[in-house]
């Protein structure tokens, strides 16, 4: 098993530097975003190459059908959101505070991060893949952790149609977005995106070394909470969004809950 999570990281450095080079190709960098999605359904189809005969093939083939689908839909979603549109001024800044050359400084900020992480968080997923288990708790673990999968695939995936449909509509130009999934948590795509992560790892948990997969959906978590998430995210809306500051007053920050006191729709 080590080896192949050896083999894991090899593939990952290889992918991100596969994505460094066509960045600097068509110069830009924002196709790194849409590596993150795809990169998952890569290492769950490696790992299941090399899994074969050290797990159950049952649950080697949900783990990779489960993931590909979140990966691939996430990487169509965001590649399609960005078709058309500028470089993501986050990357822009990044190569303006660079101290010397570009390249290496991307590198250090974000293709080698990016890698890392990805690697750690796509624990659940490749170990997941190893072991045998039989009985009860094995099939309640693969249960709860496809029904964990399903609620977060399905937030994540009508949240981001919702947004669609409300930016799309130039009516609601300058408007806070506060229907629908929205009404109840300000971020339900990144919601969805942890249930789905805890769902793998869930699915992980019928033998002692997934429970190293805790690891990968803890870091998924606070990334999407506090790191590179809803945090970061927020830190600039309000100002550009005046309306914002009232929607966050009473609308939860992550889990979906009752907004606090009624809203006007579609307005904040």
């Amino acid at each position: 098993m080590l080896t192949n999570l050896a083999v894991t990281a090899a593939v990952v450095v290889l992918l991100f530097a596969a994505a460094l080079l066509l960045a600097l190709a068509r110069g830009r960098h924002d196709g790194v975003d849409v590596v993150w999605g795809a990169g998952f359904a890569v290492i769950a189809v490696v790992t299941l190459a090399l899994s074969a005969g050290d797990g159950d093939a049952w649950r080697r083939w949900l783990i990779t059908v489960l993931t590909c689908a979140w990966g691939l839909r996430l990487a169509w979603h965001i590649g399609r959101r960005n078709h058309g549109r500028d470089e993501d001024p986050r990357y822009r800044d990044i190569l303006a505070r660079a101290p010397g050359r570009p390249v290496p400084h991307l590198v250090r900020k974000v293709y080698l991060p990016q890698a890392v992480v990805m690697w750690v968080v796509s624990l659940p997923v490749q170990l997941g893949q190893y072991g045998t288990a039989g009985g009860t708790l094995a099939i309640a673990l693969a249960v709860l952790g496809v029904a964990l999968w399903l609620v977060g695939f399905v937030f994540e995936t009508v949240g981001d149609a919702q947004l669609a449909a409300f930016t799309a509509d130039p009516a609601n130009r300058g408007r806070v977005m506060d229907r629908g999934l929205w009404r109840y948590t300000r971020h339900p795509n990144y919601f969805g995106d942890a249930a789905v992560w805890w769902g793998l790892t869930v699915l992980a948990l019928h033998h002692r070394a997934g429970l190293a997969g805790l690891i990968g959906a803890a870091l998924m978590t606070w990334l999407l909470v506090r790191g590179t998430g809803a945090k970061l995210l927020e830190s600039s809306i309000t100002e550009r969004r005046p309306g914002y500051a009232d929607y966050v007053r009473r609308t939860s920050g992550f889990f979906p809950l009752p907004p606090k006191r009624p809203t006007p729709g579609g307005s904040a």
